[in-house]
This record gives structure tokens, sequence and C-alpha cells, in this order.
């Protein structure tokens, strides 16, 4: 059976999510983090895509981000799959496939505010969807250039960002509170029966 095309489009932004093989928690070590940024940081050098949200999970990564043109995507994310599973392989004295199946991703318009800032907020939720702290603030993921109007030579603010106040200080404040609002939903249990695909 043949995969789904995707569906590429000018002006778009795309939220992906790609994760590691088996589910297993490969993204844990400090080290592994800070390679991954080394290789978006290369990425970027090489194709020269906005990266507007990211956050490293321990097993596995979000990122929301506009290429310079929409068919490039599949280009970056096999270049970013590729170079971060060989690093990490060697890292951990491992063979074969690192990340599981090919990412997912889901494209809207970069007009959608909405849209955006509800992708944004999902993608800064996560660690605290996943109980891995009380807050927001997580040393892998970009919140903080948000909430504290920071730079991190990575991530920059969505066009959406600027749209929620006149300063960037009213812009940062609202989106706090934006954040704060969020309860994560549970998602539900996928179970597979003998036939039933």
């Amino acid at each position: 059976m043949s995969r789904p095309r995707r569906n590429f489009q000018p002006g778009f932004c795309y939220h992906i999510t790609t994760r590691c093989n088996n589910r297993e928690f490969r993204l844990t070590r400090l080290e592994c983090r800070e390679v991954f940024l080394y290789a978006i940081k290369k990425a970027q050098q090489k194709y020269g895509f906005k990266l507007y949200a990211l956050c490293i999970m321990s097993n596995h990564v979000h990122y929301l981000l506009e290429p310079k043109q929409p068919e490039e995507l599949p280009k970056i994310m096999h270049w970013l799959n590729w170079y971060t599973a060989m690093c990490f392989n060697r890292m951990l004295n491992r063979t074969g496939h690192f990340w599981e199946k090919r990412y997912h991703s889901t494209g809207f318009a970069n007009t959608d505010k909405q849209r955006a800032l509800n992708t944004l907020r999902y993608i800064h939720a996560n660690p605290k969807a996943a109980q891995m702290q009380q807050g927001f603030f997580y040393d892998f993921s970009n919140y903080g250039t948000y909430d504290r109007l920071s730079n991190d030579g990575i991530t920059q603010w969505h066009p959406a960002f600027f749209q929620l106040g006149r300063t960037l200080d009213e812009c940062a404040a609202k989106y706090r509170r934006f954040c704060q609002k969020y309860r994560s939903q549970a998602k539900p249990e996928k179970r597979n029966y003998w036939g039933s695909r």
C-alpha cells in the first residue's frame, strides 16, 4: 500500500514530530540533546529554514518550522534524521534504525494566527503534559525565548506572536497567559485487534 502524499504549500509552516524507534528513551543524555541542537544549526545553514518552536523530549522531538521552499521539507527532515541517527548510533554504540518510520507533519498557513498559537503552546507544553515538570520552562524547548524575549541562536518568533500586542513585552505577557490556560488532554488508547487493519 502506498503512503499518502504530503501536502506542501507556499506560506505554510509545519508541525513535525519524529519519534525514536520502538519509542525507546534514547534522547535522555545531555550529549545527545546538544548534538541535536548542533545538527539543527547545521541544517539551517544548509537549507535556510525558519524554526519557530522546538522541544526535545526523551523519546521524540517536536518542531514548528517553515522551509524556504515547501518542497524542501522532505530534504530537511531526511538530512536531519540521517545526520542525527548516524551521530547517536556512534555515541550510543548501537546499529540499525534510530528513528521510527517517517516523520509526522501537519501544515497550515502562516497567516492562521490561532492555529499557530495553539501549535506553539502544544509544543511548549509537552514537558508539562508528560509530567516532567510543573511549568513551561524546559532546557530543551524554546519556550523561554517567547516568555523572556531571548535569542537562542536557532529559533525565531512566529509572526502570530507579534500580533498579540503592540510591544514585545505585551506579546510575551499575553503568550505567557495563553500558555497558562493550557490543559492537556489524555490521548485515546490505541487498540489493535487481529485483522483490524
